[in-house]
């Protein structure tokens, strides 16, 4: 054991404690820390109009505060850009994030001085939790690897603004920064592919013991380091790869490709990082679900799903949540972000101590023909059914196919091995998604709609989709499925080009 695991392993193990401790104390944190973010912004612009100074309780939190998305907020974050101070929060934010929306074009999320510090200390004591417990401390003596986007920043007014990832590059402990690949010259490379490149060149002479990034980046990186080493799989590169912590996107999907290419069995430890807030990660190998961030300046509410839509919706505390309901996710966090929602759907798996899986994005949805598909729907059946195959899922779409006499839904999916037997993995994708959801089940059975099909593309050609977008390489994933035939369209037409 090196110097840096022997000076980390007593503050893991008080890591460790306080996570546990927090977790049985989720209910008094959340009620606490609302009424503390409150506090500290009652004399701001928003605080005031809502009048803050009166709001001693969730109860009354809820009667004077509606709830918000973007374009509610969009008038007060730009008095933020234009260099008005306490507006959302007290001061000016540290920095603001540029992010896509769904249904809001570019958002600008501001990032308080308080609420970044916890982004970082919360993937870093996730990591180093998950190694104490499973006495892999023996990581932080080699390189790590940080995919992100490019640090580069640009002014929003005044306020530095980029993408989250490359902010969280400037906020790096150092004792974490001297282990770090890639370099930082390197990391502000605009192209995606001429950067993976670089990246994968700086890595392959190190011992690089952690690997941190989204799945789909992951996937190209371990590529690139495959056909530029020559080697059958990742481990005979890096024998001394402990960790590969990833989060935004679903593991599942992806899981047997990672399989073949890594060449051992090693921990993938998924993490909940939104702009918003860091909402959870996993504390356990076996844990089903991941652990709510409920003590780290956030306050969560949860809104039945099916309500979604509904003028008056239900809002609920954590205390009352139940198991296997679907809820949309709203955030009252200490960047000056109030009654907000985020967009994501969620669904708690225990509640002693509180974990939750993200299953898909509350806007988006698949219900051309009344069936309510979230992401997690598809997710779960294409991994079910691949696992029940010798087909290797690199990645898939799901839209509806409208006709007359053959409706269906139609999956285009990009396979690193092609089944052995397309027809009877097609039918075994079909029985997997009735499983999965009963409204499916009853238009397939009720002959409303036909069953699924399955369309094969090119190799890379989910690739090209993000690089014709402009979105190669940034903090975006795999629509998993749409209403309507925009991103299958776009992707069927990319394949006649190849």
């Amino acid at each position: 054991m090196k110097w840096k695991s022997k000076i980390l392993s007593p503050y893991a193990k008080w890591i460790s404690h306080k996570i546990s401790a927090d977790a049985k104390n989720a209910v008094r944190d959340q009620e606490r820390i609302l009424l503390r973010n409150l506090g500290f912004a009652q004399n701001t612009l928003f605080g005031k109009q809502h009048d803050f100074k009166s709001i001693h309780s969730y109860a009354a939190y809820k009667k004077r505060v509606p709830l918000q998305n973007f374009e509610h907020f969009r008038p007060f974050v730009n008095q933020v850009i234009e260099g008005k101070k306490n507006v959302l929060w007290p001061g000016i934010p540290k920095y603001i994030v540029g992010t896509a929306g769904t249904t809001s074009g570019i958002k600008h999320i501001p990032l308080s001085k308080q609420i970044l510090p916890i982004h970082i200390k919360t993937a870093v004591n996730a990591g180093i939790h998950y190694a104490y417990k499973n006495g892999i401390m023996d990581m932080f003596d080699g390189h790590l690897i940080f995919l992100t986007g490019s640090p580069q920043l640009k002014n929003l007014g005044k306020i530095p603004s980029g993408r989250l990832s490359g902010i969280v590059n400037h906020e790096i402990p150092r004792w974490l920064r001297s282990s770090q690949i890639p370099s930082f010259k390197t990391n502000c490379i605009e192209d995606w592919e001429t950067k993976i490149s670089k990246i994968a060149e700086e890595a392959l002479d190190t011992d690089l013991r952690m690997i941190s990034g989204i799945s789909p980046w992951l996937v190209m990186f371990f590529q690139r380091l495959l056909d530029m080493s020559g080697k059958e799989n990742i481990i005979e590169i890096f024998p001394h790869l402990k960790m590969i912590i990833h989060g935004g996107v679903s593991y599942e999907p992806y899981k047997k490709i990672f399989q073949k290419y890594i060449g051992k069995q090693i921990p993938f430890v998924e993490t909940y990082p939104a702009t918003e807030a860091f909402v959870g990660f996993q504390d356990g190998p076996e844990e089903n679900g991941l652990l709510l961030n409920s003590n780290a300046g956030v306050h969560f509410e949860f809104i039945p799903l099916d309500e979604i839509s509904s003028t008056t919706p239900t809002r609920l505390s954590l205390k009352e949540v139940e198991l296997d309901q679907k809820y949309a996710l709203v955030i009252n966090n200490n960047s000056g972000l109030w009654a907000y929602m985020i967009g994501d759907a969620v669904q708690f798996t225990t509640l002693a101590p509180y974990r939750l899986k993200h299953v898909g994005r509350s806007q988006q949805y698949l219900s051309a023909f009344g069936e309510h598909l979230l992401a997690h729907d598809v997710e779960s059946a294409m991994t079910r059914a691949a696992n029940k195959s010798d087909a290797i899922v690199k990645e898939f779409s799901v839209a509806p196919f409208v006709s007359s006499k053959n409706s269906h839904h139609q999956w285009l999916v990009e396979f690193e091995q092609v089944p052995s037997n397309p027809v009877q993995f097609a039918q075994e994708l079909d029985r997997e998604m009735q499983k999965q959801n009963f409204h499916y089940k009853d238009l397939v059975r009720g002959n409303v709609i036909q069953p699924l099909q399955v369309l094969p593309l090119n190799p890379g050609v989910f690739q090209k989709y993000f690089k014709a977008e402009g979105k190669l390489g940034g903090q975006n994933k795999v629509p998993r499925l749409s209403d309507n035939r925009k991103i299958a369209d776009s992707l069927l037409a990319l394949q006649k080009e190849m």
